[in-house]
């Protein structure tokens, strides 16, 4: 009898890594996450991180910045064998989620933006990417598969 699905809810600043035993989801607003996925062992890894970086050295990584979460990432995936090179990534989120304020501070173009860097300069395909826009986003990560299922929520009142 195969092994039941694993359900794993991602909160902000975290990250997770498993087989393909497991489905990952998160609700994402200005935060962005990126899953990172091994397509011939099934293995994957997503996080959801709320900044791009802390700009400071840290000693030890925190899932809450990007660059740190990468990192995180990228520990739990060799430590089963598998080079951040050989994973196919996707990256969602960065949604505004004041469009009604004039002088909205930009974090989650700043967080998607990071998020595209970062993969490029470890020579990380970037499959496919659903960032910016309106609003929140519902993401669920499929790790026997690769696929991400997004779903975009505006909120209520805003102007697109």
């Amino acid at each position: 009898m195969p092994d039941a699905q694993r359900e794993i809810t991602l909160s902000p600043g975290q990250c997770f890594a498993g087989d393909a035993r497991c489905r990952v989801r998160t609700l994402l607003g200005s935060c962005v996450a990126i899953t990172l996925w091994h397509p011939q062992r099934r293995i994957g890894a997503m996080s959801h991180y709320l900044l791009a970086t802390r700009g400071r050295h840290a000693t030890q990584p925190d899932a809450r910045y990007g660059d740190e979460a990468l990192q995180i990432m990228e520990a739990a995936l060799e430590g089963v064998g598998i080079a951040l090179r050989d994973c196919e990534a996707q990256v969602v989120g960065g949604g505004n989620m004041f469009p009604d304020q004039p002088h909205s501070l930009g974090v989650g173009e700043a967080n998607g933006h990071a998020a595209r860097a970062m993969l490029r300069e470890r020579g990380i395909t970037l499959r496919r990417e659903n960032l910016f826009g309106i609003g929140h986003r519902l993401v669920v990560f499929d790790v026997a598969t690769g696929l991400v299922w997004v779903r975009q929520v505006s909120p209520r009142g805003a102007i697109a």
